[in-house]
């Protein structure tokens, strides 16, 4: 990867389209040569889709909860654990961390009825020993893209050494 790919990229996120003509206009690199790292970047595992964003909101799943999950330590229990939340309905993002919390788990749901069974569901995991949930009252920032959350020359320095 190089400072082309990264302007690319972030071309591509502004944009909000991975089309390597809008792409091309928006920074003066030829569309051929866009679409030729766009595909690259496609088969290293850096783009995995074409940026469909979904507004969960207008969706209709606008009841967002955080949820910290404290599980019984044992061996691999992180990935047994990890791997249960990740199919329980509504989740949408597992995280397992360090710290007083073993897992932050993420769900958007779209009624009160489905937040009650949402921890029913994590508390019917054997190796569950508590939760602490809570209801975003508002989202102040949701940008699915983190490259967006940086300067060129920072991903430049940062990701470029």
């Amino acid at each position: 990867m190089d400072e082309r790919d990264l302007v690319i990229l972030q071309a591509a996120v502004d944009l909000g389209t991975g089309s390597p003509d809008e792409i091309a206009t928006q920074t003066d690199i030829p569309k051929s040569t866009v679409h030729y790292r766009l595909n690259k970047l496609k088969e290293r595992g850096v783009v995995s889709n074409d940026l469909l964003n979904l507004d969960l909101a207008e969706l209709g799943l606008d009841i967002t909860i955080v949820t910290e999950v404290i599980a019984d330590y044992g061996p691999q229990y992180h990935e047994e654990v990890g791997q249960a939340l990740t199919e329980i309905e509504g989740v949408n993002q597992v995280y397992f961390t360090m710290g007083d919390t073993d897992f932050v788990v993420i769900a958007h749901l779209s009624e009160r009825e489905m937040v009650q069974r949402l921890i029913a569901d994590y508390e019917a995991i054997e190796e569950v020993e508590r939760t602490s949930s809570q209801f975003v009252v508002e989202t102040l920032k949701d940008e699915p893209n983190p490259i967006n959350d940086f300067e060129l020359d920072t991903l430049v320095d940062s990701l470029l050494k």
